[in-house]
C-alpha cells in the first residue's frame, strides 16, 4: 500500500509540474478586454485634430507599424530593414522590408510609405526611390530616426473614402468612434500571428469605472490615475508604471509683453508650492519639476529648481505697481485639474497675485498635460515646444551642451512653467501575461496572451 501511495504521489507531482510548465508557455486564443479614458474620434495616427495620448499610441501600435522603432536610445528595424544618412544627416534613406502586406491585402510599397509620411509631415520632402523611401531635410536632422519612430509617423494606407489600413498585428473588425474598437488577430502579419485572437477596447471610461471593471472581471487591462495608484489594492491586479513621461505645466497664451509682466511671471513660478501639491493632491505620484524634460531623459533635469520661494516671489511682485487679474484655465473633465488650479491660485494669492480658475473659454494661462513624444531628449523637447507655442530649437549636433542650452532658452521665454513629471499607470488582471510598457508610455500587446487567472 505504501509502495502504491509513493508511486501515486510521484505521478501526481509530475503531472502538476507539467501543468505548471504548460501554464507558463504562451497560449493562443482569447479576447483581451481593455478600457481607456481617451475617446478618439479617428484611428488615423496622422490626424492632428485628435490630441496625443498614451492610449492613442497603444491603439496605433496594434494596427500600424513605423519604419523603425525607438527603444532605450537606439533605433531598431521596423518596416524598414535598413537605413543610412548622408549629406551630414540632411538626407535619410530607408530600405523597405520585403513581403509585408497591409490588412486589405495590398503589398507595402515605397510609394505608399512616402505618401503616408508626406501626409503626416507636410513640411518634409519625401519621395519613393526604388524599394526605398528618401527624406531630404533643409538642415541636419540627427534625430530623424527617433522622429520616424513616432506613432504619428506610422505607415498607413488610406483609400478614397479615407479608410485606413495598417500592417500591425491586429486588424479592425468594428469601429464606433470614441466608444468602442474591436480588433482581430492578423493571421499573415509580417511579425507573426499574435497569441490573442482579438482585442476589445472600451473608450471614454472614467478612471473609477475602469477600476470597477477590472475588479468585477469585465476588463483585463485598465488605466489608473497617478493620484489613485498609491491606494490601488494589490488584490485587484498587477499594477505597472512607466518612468515619468508626462509633463504637467502652466502654459501662457502669449509671450511676455513688458518688463513688469516678466517679473509677475517669475513671481508666479516661485509661488507654487509643488512639494505640498505633490504630497497631498497627487499622493506622491511622479516628481515635482523645474525642468521641461525629466532627468531620466535629459540627464540634467535636477539642475532646474522646483522649490517655492514665497519671500522672493513677494519681492518681485512688489516691484510692479499694478498687476492684472489672470485667468487660469483647466480641463473640466479632469477631476484633479480643478483642485490643482485652485491650490495654485491660493499659492499665487500668498505672493500678492490674482488668479481666477476657469474651465470654459479662453484664459491667460492654462494647466495642461503634455505626453512626452519620445524617450529621445531632442524629440521630446521639440514636442513640448510645439504644444507650448515655443520656437523650435535647432539641433545640428545633438550634444548635451546644446540640449541644456535649448531647454534654458525655452524656460527663459517664460511661456511655460513646469510643475510635475508624471508616470502613466496600468493595472492588469491575473490572466494577462507577457505585456509590457514602452518607454513612451504606451502598452506593448503584440506578444501578450491570456492564461488562467492567478
Amino acid at each position: 500500500m505504501k509502495h502504491f501511495a509513493f508511486h501515486w504521489l510521484a505521478v501526481s507531482s509530475l503531472f502538476l509540474g507539467l501543468l505548471a510548465r504548460a501554464e507558463t508557455r504562451p497560449q493562443y486564443g482569447g479576447t483581451l478586454r481593455v478600457t481607456m479614458y481617451a475617446a478618439p474620434a479617428t484611428l488615423d495616427p496622422a490626424d492632428s485634430r485628435v490630441p496625443d495620448s498614451f492610449a492613442r499610441r497603444s491603439v496605433a501600435s496594434l494596427l500600424f507599424d513605423t519604419l523603425v522603432t525607438w527603444n532605450t536610445g537606439h533605433a531598431q528595424p521596423g518596416l524598414a530593414e535598413s537605413w543610412q544618412s548622408s549629406k551630414g544627416n540632411q538626407r535619410w534613406q530607408f530600405r523597405l522590408r520585403h513581403g509585408v502586406k497591409f490588412h486589405d491585402g495590398t503589398a507595402l510599397t515605397s510609394d505608399i510609405a512616402a505618401a503616408s509620411l508626406r501626409l503626416a509631415n507636410p513640411a518634409w520632402s519625401v519621395r519613393a526611390e526604388g524599394e526605398s523611401v528618401v527624406i531630404d531635410c533643409d538642415e541636419p536632422n540627427p534625430e530623424m530616426l527617433a522622429e520616424v519612430a513616432l506613432p504619428r509617423n506610422a505607415i498607413v494606407k488610406r483609400d478614397s473614402e479615407e479608410k485606413v489600413s495598417g500592417t500591425g498585428p491586429f486588424h479592425i473588425v468594428e469601429w464606433q468612434p470614441g466608444k468602442k474598437l474591436t480588433l482581430a488577430a492578423e493571421e499573415d502579419c509580417w511579425r507573426g500571428r499574435p497569441f490573442l485572437d482579438g482585442v476589445e477596447i472600451e473608450m471614454g471610461r472614467s478612471f473609477r469605472d475602469q477600476a470597477t471593471a477590472l475588479e468585477v472581471g469585465r476588463a483585463d487591462l485598465v488605466e489608473i490615475a497617478p493620484e489613485q495608484a498609491h491606494h490601488f489594492p494589490a488584490a485587484r491586479g498587477r499594477l505597472v508604471n512607466s518612468a515619468p513621461i508626462e509633463l504637467m505645466a502652466l502654459v501662457f497664451a502669449r509671450d511676455v509683453s513688458s518688463p513688469d509682466e516678466k517679473l509677475l511671471r517669475a513671481a508666479l513660478e516661485l509661488s507654487v508650492d509643488r512639494g505640498s501639491i505633490h504630497s497631498v493632491l497627487l499622493q506622491g505620484a511622479g516628481q515635482p519639476a523645474g525642468s521641461l524634460l525629466p532627468t531620466w531623459i535629459s540627464g540634467f533635469g535636477f539642475v532646474f529648481s522646483s522649490q517655492a520661494d514665497l519671500q522672493k516671489a513677494r519681492q518681485l511682485r512688489d516691484q510692479v505697481h499694478t498687476a492684472r487679474v489672470w485667468t487660469i484655465g483647466y480641463d473640466g473633465a479632469d477631476a484633479v485639474a480643478r483642485l490643482l488650479v485652485e491650490r495654485i491660485a491660493l499659492n499665487a494669492k500668498d505672493a500678492g497675485l490674482s488668479l481666477v480658475p476657469t474651465a470654459v473659454g479662453a484664459s491667460d494661462l492654462r494647466l495642461i498635460r503634455i505626453p512626452l513624444a519620445s524617450s529621445d531628449a531632442w524629440t521630446a523637447l521639440e514636442g513640448i515646444a510645439a504644444q507650448a507655442g515655443l520656437s523650435k530649437a535647432k539641433n545640428n549636433g545633438a550634444t548635451v551642451e546644446e540640449l541644456f542650452a535649448a531647454e534654458q532658452a525655452a524656460l527663459a521665454s517664460q511661456r511655460v512653467v513646469p510643475l510635475f513629471h508624471l508616470p502613466v499607470f496600468y493595472a492588469a488582471s491575473g490572466r494577462l501575461r507577457d505585456w509590457s510598457l514602452r518607454a513612451d508610455g504606451s502598452v506593448e500587446l503584440a506578444n501578450a496572451w491570456l492564461g488562467a487567472a492567478k
